[in-house]
């Protein structure tokens, strides 16, 4: 998702901090990206959890060739100089216990939560994010409710989104709010109460198993009480429940694949050519 430019900036950043360094193995280095603009939080001499990660997503045992550097070998002795690039997509997503810690907002924020992470690969983008869902339950589905309830900001851009969905056959339900805005913009929808306003509301439709999966993205900060309640009731039903427009998105890039295709299983060394 990063323009081309983007990713150069980063390309070159990265090369020049590790020779002013004069690191001998693997760095880490985090990058933030806001309106095109490349930011550097962190640089750290060392591996990190991503290394493995990376070492399957392109077919290179990084931290071997890493500890060969650090006794003194070179890259070009170990004919390795050259980015590799896949032709197929690899996803990361991460593992939570939250049905360990049921009453927690599963809401995510700078504090890391994660215990693991899993990985979808995949030629097609969309089959990738799936699978990456599928290894970390609840997977996708490929038809039936979603809910819909966002913060004001995000209206705007929930309405095509919401469309897509309409497009791959599900039907839409949201309360109030976001009823209004996605009815006004012409988008099928059905009206449910919000929990205070009576029932039957959106809580029963979750804990009815009428809701297949559902978008809710936090109203700040301190998240209402009934925003906590719907998210800890689709983590209790299993529902996958997403809380940014950007995961929304990804979903239905995944669930569009789902429709389109078969998922196959192959090992990475059919997907590197080893």
């Amino acid at each position: 998702s990063l323009p081309k430019a983007v990713l150069e900036q980063i390309r070159t950043a990265t090369r020049a901090m590790a020779r002013e360094l004069k690191v001998r193995g693997l760095m880490n280095v985090q990058f933030a990206v806001k309106d095109d603009e490349v930011y550097v939080l962190e640089v750290n001499p060392r591996a990190s959890r991503t290394v493995p990660f990376v070492s399957k997503a392109i077919g290179v045992p990084l931290a071997k060739l890493a500890a060969k550097v650090m006794t003194g070998k070179t890259l070009a002795e170990l004919e390795f100089t050259e980015e590799v690039i896949p032709k197929h997509f690899s996803v990361k997503e991460a593992v939570f216990p939250f049905l360990r810690y049921q009453g927690h907002d599963i809401a995510l924020g700078p504090e890391m939560k994660s215990t693991g992470e899993v990985m979808g690969i995949d030629a097609d983008l969309g089959l990738a994010y799936a699978k990456s869902q599928m290894a970390a339950p609840p997977p996708l589905p490929k038809s039936g409710n979603v809910f819909i309830s966002v913060k004001d900001s995000d209206k705007p851009g929930v309405i095509p989104l919401a469309r897509e969905f309409v497009e791959l056959g599900f039907q839409i339900i949201a309360t109030s709010g976001t009823w209004a805005a996605l009815h006004e913009a012409g988008v099928p929808i059905t009206r449910v109460h919000k929990i205070r306003e009576g029932r039957p509301n959106v809580l029963d439709l979750v804990t009815n198993g009428d809701i297949d999966f559902i978008i809710n993205t936090p109203s700040g900060k301190i998240p209402r009480e009934d925003e906590v309640r719907i998210r800890n009731a689709s983590l209790a039903q299993k529902i996958p429940i997403m809380t940014t427009i950007r995961a929304g998105q990804a979903s239905a890039n995944g669930i569009r694949s789902l429709q389109r295709s078969q998922v196959h299983v192959k090992t990475l060394q059919e997907y590197h050519g080893k």
